[in-house]
């Protein structure tokens, strides 16, 4: 039975004792994805939905375990990295030890090799290996990374290695870890080993990661974006964003070619896809709303992360937020059916910030001078709202770094100096949108109708507000467009949408005040007018 599911053309001559493995059981080389499907159910990993999508469960982490991550510290990087909350130092012995610990828990034990590449441009795609436990998370490396051709697998050599091993658990007093979670990145040894979660999430964040490391070396810029174009390639948009904002949504336009919707580099030659699939937050999705990624939620190939699924009739239900409000759907680009599959474009004419402000003071669009978008990068504000998160019971402002903080092994101002150079050598402009609330904070007013976000992206796009006239916003000092085609002009305003003016002022206060304190942790690094260039408390 195993036999049918063995294919040695898949197999790569650099074997797994390369990477510490003696005496696994049946190694699984590169499986389609039928196969894997067979492996999955038949390994009670997932159940198959109606129309064909794989639905799993990830227990009790149903998203990234940030404060189990950490970065070993070697003589190679120990005065690269940004060493502090986002990357926590790990010695170098208690990696090894760890890594032959995981070496033994593999023994006898099935294992899943993905053979692919992280980087659509072949000048920068890295080749990589995924080593999995889950016949699912070799699904999910499958459909996320970009694939290998034949002519490839068989010699293809991984510059970095992610060994994935939900079940073992590490033993904190003996390997230094903060709980039986783990996330270890070590650049010396080229290899990510996880552990104690089922979130597959984290083998995809780890590679972003790993990129963020090596491309800023090389002069590109890695960027936590989606990005399209129009009707060539030579107009590209990015749209930056925290999850929640509307990164997935507003760049599955159906009149845009989609290029990727979440990681993406831009080198002296364009912007390129870091992967081959989409990771779309599937929490409450409207087949109205967001027809393309509604779509993918019901085909064979998707891999459906905490979906409810009706036990009976295996029909899905988007709305029930009972595992998580993290939901999610993994599926390839080359199902999408206005994607490049090239993942390739060139230089972004725009480039949008996206904030879902829930303080309801920041105007729905705005235009940003080059030092604005510097801060306004650096800060990478959201919010999160009552309901997301256990025990936050009101609005919460929160600062990522780039709009990725979790993901950047260098000083943030690195990717920051790299992107004011990009800005500058191809004259791209720079826009805030708020996809958040108006007439009020979170409770009290309104979410901003996807209709008129949608309307005022298109209008940047289009170049439409290029040359429109604008005010400025006397707290923040954003540049606030006084017409927008498609959008009543009240609520261009935000103020002016408030019943209670006075309060507007003071909320307004507080988020400046909040963007002014964040911001004091990169100002030692931070140029005179890109601390200017912050909201004028």
């Amino acid at each position: 039975m195993v036999a049918q599911f063995v294919e040695p053309t898949m197999r790569s001559r650099y074997g797994l004792e390369n990477h510490g493995f003696t005496r696994p059981g049946n190694i699984f080389w590169n499986l389609a994805t039928p196969m894997l499907y067979e492996l999955a159910i038949r390994n009670r990993e997932g159940t198959v939905a109606h129309l064909g999508p794989l639905a799993v469960r990830t227990g009790s982490h149903t998203g990234r375990s940030p404060n189990d991550k950490f970065v070993v510290q070697d003589e190679a990087v120990k005065n690269e990295i940004w060493w502090g909350q986002v990357n926590n130092p790990f010695e170098e012995s208690a990696f090894e030890n760890l890594h032959r610990r995981m070496m033994a828990y593999f023994q006898q034990k099935d294992v899943y090799v993905q053979d692919c590449f992280a980087g659509a441009d072949p000048r920068y795609r890295l080749p990589i290996r995924v080593i999995t436990e889950f016949a699912w998370h070799s699904l999910f490396a499958r459909t996320m990374f970009i694939h290998a051709t034949q002519q490839e697998l068989s010699e293809h050599m991984p510059e970095f290695t992610v060994i994935d091993a939900p079940f073992f658990q590490a033993t904190p007093e003996v390997d230094n870890t903060l709980s039986p979670t783990f996330i270890l990145v070590s650049f010396k040894h080229r290899m990510v080993l996880i552990g104690g979660t089922e979130y597959a999430g984290e083998i995809k964040k780890s590679i972003f990661s790993i990129l963020n490391y090596l491309l800023p070396k090389k002069g590109v810029l890695s960027m936590h974006c989606s990005a399209n174009y129009g009707e060539n390639k030579d107009d590209a948009a990015l749209f930056f964003g925290l999850s929640g904002t509307g990164k997935t949504t507003l760049s599955s336009d159906p009149n845009r070619i989609l290029i990727g919707d979440d990681e993406h580099g831009w080198s002296d030659d364009g912007i390129f896809n870091f992967e081959g699939g989409c990771y779309a937050k599937v929490i409450r999705l409207s087949p109205e709303g967001e027809p393309e990624i509604y779509e993918k939620t019901r085909r064979f190939g998707t891999v459906l992360e905490n979906v409810v699924v009706d036990q009976a009739t295996r029909r899905l239900d988007l709305d029930d937020d009972t595992f998580t409000e993290n939901t999610r759907a993994a599926y390839s680009i080359q199902t999408v059916s206005n994607a490049d599959e090239s993942g390739m474009a060139g230089h972004p004419k725009n480039v949008i910030f996206l904030t879902a402000d829930a303080f309801g003071v920041l105007p729905p669009v705005a235009r940003l001078t080059p030092e604005q978008a510097m801060y306004h990068f650096i800060s990478g504000y959201t919010a999160k709202v009552a309901g997301t998160e256990k025990g936050l019971t009101e609005p919460t402002a929160t600062f990522s770094a780039c709009f990725g903080a979790p993901f950047l092994p260098l000083h943030p101002t690195v990717y920051a100096n790299l992107l004011r150079e990009k800005l500058q050598k191809h004259g791209s402009d720079v826009w805030l949108v708020n996809t958040g609330w108006s007439g009020g904070p979170y409770g009290v007013g309104k979410r901003m109708s996807l209709d008129i976000t949608r309307a005022i992206v298109t209008a940047v796009l289009q170049g439409d507000l290029k040359d429109v006239e604008t005010v400025e916003d006397p707290i923040f000092g954003l540049q606030v467009p006084v017409a927008v085609p498609g959008v009543p002009s009240e609520v261009l305003n935000p103020r002016s949408t408030w019943s209670d003016q006075a309060a507007y002022d003071a909320k307004a206060l507080d988020l400046a005040t909040k963007f002014k304190e964040n911001f004091r942790k990169y100002a030692d690094q931070a140029a005179p007018e890109v601390l200017a260039a912050g909201p004028k408390v």
